[in-house]
């Protein structure tokens, strides 16, 4: 499956636009900007297991730092701050990596 499948690529194309800024990372805006807050929680749930590349049921941190290009190729890498930021967000269990319910929550709370 491929993210185009469930959300536009044109919201796609925008808001991985709007973060190429290094250290411009906000999950919040850009799950707004890329249609994530629009889907139901089974869309949201297709969304994680295509992030999730090494399909362990979490994503980690070292999948979290390429989430940009999970949602297009050209997205640029996240820093190491933005990453640590966007993990601390989602990891409600505190074990170092975000589960599809907690991504379904962190996309929910956004």
């Amino acid at each position: 499956m491929a993210m185009t499948d469930v959300l536009k690529a044109d919201d796609i194309k925008k808001a991985v636009g709007a973060f190429a800024a290094a250290d411009s990372f906000n999950h919040k805006k850009f799950f707004e900007m890329v249609g994530l807050k629009k889907l139901s929680k089974g869309d949201v749930e297709k969304v994680f297991h295509i992030l999730d590349k090494d399909r362990s049921g979490f994503i980690e941190e070292d999948e979290l730092k390429f989430v940009l290009k999970g949602f297009a190729a050209e997205g640029r890498d996240l820093s190491d701050k933005e990453t640590k930021a966007f993990l601390a967000a989602g990891d409600k269990d505190g074990d170092g990596k975000i589960g599809v319910d907690e991504f379904t929550t962190l996309v929910a709370e956004s």
